[in-house]
């Protein structure tokens, strides 16, 4: 008898260790997705910012049209990216059209000069900051989640859960270029 209870015992302690498995990395999961979301809160204001920008620049640099299309389908592939994945590569793509259309701004004084301009570049260069934030907060969430369903015990439960391993934001070949924001010089 005293077997049997031994037996039972053991399993209970499986069993309530695999629901705090669980717990931990269903909490670790919702982490990584309201990080996500925050980023795309914060893209979301990049790309509304984005169509002011060009219109200013396009009254001053008529003749630069190659470099505001190019704004604009960088923005609507950004806008149509879906995970973390095709986000970053899309955004990685805006981010340099991005920094072409303000160094527009150095061959043309008078819309350096724009008050309009002016607010709109200092809006993006801010929102640039915040954007970085958010994604350092994001890869530091997936680094927690990825860790969570690797490290032992957990990574007995975590594959039968449906736990799988999350991708980072990555930004691609030019880190550099994204990771500062644009300088604006006026």
């Amino acid at each position: 008898m005293s077997t049997s209870w031994i037996v039972i015992g053991i399993i209970v302690i499986l069993v309530l260790f695999a629901f705090s498995a669980y717990n931990r990395l269903v909490a670790l999961g919702q982490r990584v997705s309201q990080a996500f979301a925050d980023i795309d809160v914060q893209l979301k204001q990049r790309h509304d910012l984005i169509p002011n920008l060009v219109e200013t620049v396009k009254g001053y640099a008529a003749h630069e049209r190659g470099t505001l299309d190019e704004v604009i389908k960088a923005r609507n592939s950004a806008m149509s990216a879906q995970g973390p994945a095709q986000v970053s590569a899309a955004e990685n793509q805006l981010s340099g059209a991005l920094g072409r259309l303000i160094a527009l701004s150095e061959a043309y004084p008078d819309l350096k000069a724009n008050a309009n301009f002016q607010q709109l570049a200092s809006e993006l260069s801010d929102l640039e900051n915040k954007i970085a934030a958010s994604r350092r907060f994001f890869n530091n969430a997936v680094q927690e989640y990825n860790t969570g369903i690797q490290q032992m015990p957990a990574a007995l439960f975590a594959g039968m859960f449906g736990f799988t391993r999350k991708d980072f934001f990555d930004l691609g070949a030019s880190r550099t270029e994204v990771e500062a924001a644009p300088s604006v010089k006026f």
